[in-house]
């Protein structure tokens, strides 16, 4: 299974959704940064089950605990492990998925390539599992930050077809975190809780579209071909569960444009440096950041498991039909914010190190 992110800052996460617990092994993080377990659960607060009425009520604390690579405060250079133990599993409610697929969920699909699955809280296959994402991009914001000041908001832009007008420029998380549905826009904030809540009341669930930037970026993180910034931005949030579109800049908008509408031309700054006046871009050009912000959004799906009756198969092949039990969000979205936000710092982290390695070595001993 893929478990392992990254080139050089690597995550690699374990465990499962019921099992003793769910954490992070972090490799390639530079010593002597600055950290604590208090730090890192801030951003784990924001992604726990459990923190208001329109998400999932299994009630976890989800408390860090810092294993290794950390010593007086400091981080060593070594792998560091992260473990948040699992303490709400209710595993009976289960007892009927062992059997029957979820409709759209990854039961039939991990039994068709492996023979089994731990069907308890969905084993792996669980949002659970982005507890170790969660933690690990924690310190690859602060990485960012310290070296570049490069800062990361993501936010809810759409609960089904009720969409906010933001403003990716001058977005603050406090807007974000001001409501529980982590939309900035308060009005239509609330009219999503209202929709949400409706649909957990039908016994069903909401997808939408969470959206992020990344300020102050530096240039040249990124490389042609393969290795696009964009690309590893891709890959990365769309690894989340429940993705199902990405889109950078202009996204797909831009197919109705012509060029001189869509090109960000350039003009010079009062710093000397090379600007865009518009960033249909999303700061990101020829698979490399230009210093422009750069914008994406992620498109998630309505959560599988609902309350209603569906028609479904069991594992020997029988048609048969399930109404899932147990704790599940009846909308993903709130809780994928810093989801989002930890797969972009994990990326551009990553590229920043990278960058540091292959272009400044001979420039600063220059």
């Amino acid at each position: 299974m893929g478990n392992t992110f990254g080139k050089i800052f690597r995550i690699t996460t374990y465990g499962e959704s019921h099992g003793g617990g769910v954490g992070v092994v972090i490799d390639g993080c530079p010593p002597q940064l600055e950290i604590s377990e208090a730090e890192i659960q801030v951003d784990l607060d924001r992604r726990r089950p459990g923190q208001s009425k329109i998400t999932t009520p299994r009630k976890e604390s989800d408390t860090c605990e810092i294993m290794s690579g950390v010593f007086e405060g400091k981080t060593l250079g070594t792998p560091i492990s992260i473990l948040v133990r699992n303490k709400d599993a209710r595993s009976q409610d289960y007892n009927e998925m062992a059997v029957k697929y979820r409709p759209s969920h990854a039961d039939a699909t991990y039994d068709a390539k492996y023979g089994i699955r731990n069907y308890k809280g969905g084993g792996r296959s669980s949002a659970r599992e982005t507890i170790g994402r969660v933690a690990g991009g924690a310190i690859a914001k602060k990485i960012l930050h310290q070296v570049a000041g490069v800062q990361i908001i993501a936010y809810v832009k759409r609960i089904k077809d009720i969409e906010a007008e933001v403003d990716s420029n001058t977005v603050t998380l406090e807007q974000v975190e001001s409501n529980i549905v982590r939309c900035p826009n308060s009005e239509c904030a609330e009219v999503m809780i209202d929709r949400i809540e409706q649909a957990r009341k039908d016994k069903d669930s909401l997808g939408g579209v969470v959206e992020c930037v990344a300020r102050h970026v530096p240039r040249g993180l990124g490389d042609p071909v393969f290795d696009k910034l964009e690309a590893d931005l891709a890959k990365g949030v769309m690894s989340l569960p429940a993705t199902k579109g990405f889109e950078i800049g202009s996204g797909f908008a831009g197919t109705t444009m012509t060029g001189s509408e869509h090109n960000d031309e350039f003009y010079i700054d009062d710093n000397g440096d090379t600007r865009t006046v518009s960033n249909r871009s999303g700061g990101v050009q020829g698979g490399i950041s230009n210093g422009e912000n750069i914008v994406i959004r992620v498109a998630f799906k309505p959560t599988a498991t609902i309350g209603k009756e569906q028609k479904t198969v069991t594992k020997d092949g029988e048609e048969t039909s399930l109404a899932a039990k147990g704790r599940h969000d009846p909308c993903v979205l709130p809780r994928a914010v810093p989801m989002v936000e930890a797969m972009v710092a994990l990326v551009l982290c990553d590229r920043l190190l990278y960058n540091n390695a292959q272009c400044k070595t001979l420039n600063d001993s220059n």
